[in-house]
């Protein structure tokens, strides 16, 4: 479980989260939504320690994150765009990452089904967007972390790709991962998410299973819930 409790940070004047609190449970797929500027990527960015915040405390499995960085052996991440060195290919790129992390849990199996294999003997400079971004997943998805935290991970997917990451990400929730990702592109994943966390103005408005926040709008997709609560706000 990660909590994360009472979290504010600003930059300058601009507060960008306001005492935030929020549980993510093992075994649940957790959407955090919200307008832009709301402060979802600094939630992000805290979590994963590249952040650090003014006040308030977050806990991976009743750990608190510190400087040690210990605690990111647990997490994968899949960055809404991975940087990496043009140069090299991405069986080099996947080896240098095995290296430094340990033996993968999770290899060949998904870069089969995302016909990765032919591509990897190329240098990264000449993947498309999709193909880059089908290696982002696998890496994310390499050792078969317990967290997994996914910054828009259909942008650039096809829609058998994407189907794909959907199937593996439901998978990775059935052994008990806790999965964390941001979407603009809500209903692409309506039918994935367990729980939503809907920020605005840095502030946690809703936190809870979707069916109760589609309840408590009373709309019937995820998109036009948030889409009702970015206008109306949230009441029970």
């Amino acid at each position: 479980m990660i909590q994360i409790a009472g979290i504010t940070k600003r930059f300058g004047a601009n507060c960008v989260l306001d005492e935030v609190g929020l549980w993510l449970m093992p075994g649940r797929i957790t959407a955090v939504v919200g307008p832009n500027a709301a402060g979802k990527s600094t939630l992000i960015m805290c979590i994963l320690g590249l952040t650090r915040p003014d006040s308030g405390l977050i806990l991976v499995d009743s750990k608190p994150i510190d400087d040690s960085g210990e605690y990111r052996a647990a997490i994968g991440y899949m960055p809404q765009i991975a940087r990496f060195p043009d140069n090299i290919t991405g069986r080099d790129l996947l080896d240098m990452i095995i290296d430094l992390r340990g033996n993968p849990v999770v290899h060949d199996d998904l870069i089969h089904l995302f016909e990765l294999e032919s591509h990897l003997r190329k240098p990264i400079r000449t993947m498309s967007g999709g193909t880059r971004q089908k290696l982002n997943a696998v890496i994310a998805l390499l050792f078969a972390p317990p967290v997994l935290i996914l910054d828009e991970p259909s942008a650039g997917l096809d829609p058998v790709s994407a189907g794909i990451l959907k199937d593996r990400l439901r998978q990775e929730r059935d052994r008990g991962t806790i999965v964390v990702l941001t979407s603009h592109v809500l209903s692409e994943i309506d039918e994935l998410v367990d729980d939503v966390a809907f920020l605005a103005d840095g502030k946690i408005q809703f936190a809870g299973p979707v069916i109760d926040l589609k309840r408590v709008t009373r709309q019937f997709t995820l998109e036009r819930a948030i889409a009702h609560a970015m206008t109306n706000g949230v009441a029970a």
